[in-house]
């Protein structure tokens, strides 16, 4: 479990097929294998890590066809900038909300302009996700928690100040980039509660009292 507080930016130092080598700054005193970390709001396994040069750790993960197929690793190459985060355990602040790394499908940003010193970003969501999108709720895009300030059908809108453009790769984000989508937990279940709900009355309505 994840909060979408980014807190580190890796790079891609080298991809082979679906093993990928990501440099961070995480001490790698502090890494294990089979530890998940978020990679722009996927959660990967480490499954090697080691020290970088002395400026951080170098550890591996793999991407399955499934998480290639759903998310935007599979455009990764050596060089690409990264969000990461470690996971959330006990007692940790909880900045952002709620994130799984589990994601959901991939959103395309289709304009970005200033406001003030922020950025204000349009992103079309996949259609059948689109519907779990809220204005003032939130949303994990590449892994950072972001609030919806409005949506429109499947286009919705995110503000994002200064210091998170700085401090992940938001800064470098542009219109046509791709990015890895996460809608929130409990719209998910807010969702599943209602359905159920009203299969349940179609399905026995006698029942009602």
């Amino acid at each position: 479990m994840f909060t979408g507080i980014v807190s580190d930016i890796g790079v891609i130092a080298a991809r082979d097929g679906t093993r990928l080598r990501i440099a961070s700054h995480y001490d790698p005193a502090t890494l294990i294998e089979g530890a998940s970390i978020a990679c722009d709001g996927c959660c990967l396994t480490v499954t090697r890590f080691g020290d970088n040069a002395g400026a951080g750790s170098l550890f591996e993960v793999d991407v399955s066809n499934e998480t290639a197929a759903r998310t935007a690793l599979g455009a990764w190459t050596e060089g690409t900038r990264v969000n990461l985060e470690r996971p959330l355990s006990l007692g940790d602040e909880l900045g952002g909300h709620l994130v799984t790394g589990h994601v959901d499908g991939v959103a395309r940003i289709v304009e970005r302009s200033p406001d003030g010193d922020s950025a204000r970003f349009v992103l079309d969501a996949p259609v059948e996700f689109a519907h779990f999108i809220a204005s003032k709720g939130s949303v994990a895009l590449n892994g950072a928690s972001l609030t919806v300030n409005e949506v429109d059908g499947k286009r919705f809108g995110v503000n994002i100040i200064p210091y998170t453009l700085t401090h992940t790769t938001w800064g470098d984000r542009k219109a046509g980039d791709l990015v890895n989508l996460e809608v929130d937990l409990l719209a998910r279940y807010v969702e599943r509660l209602a359905t159920g709900r009203a299969a349940a009355g179609r399905v026995a309505p006698e029942q009602d009292c």
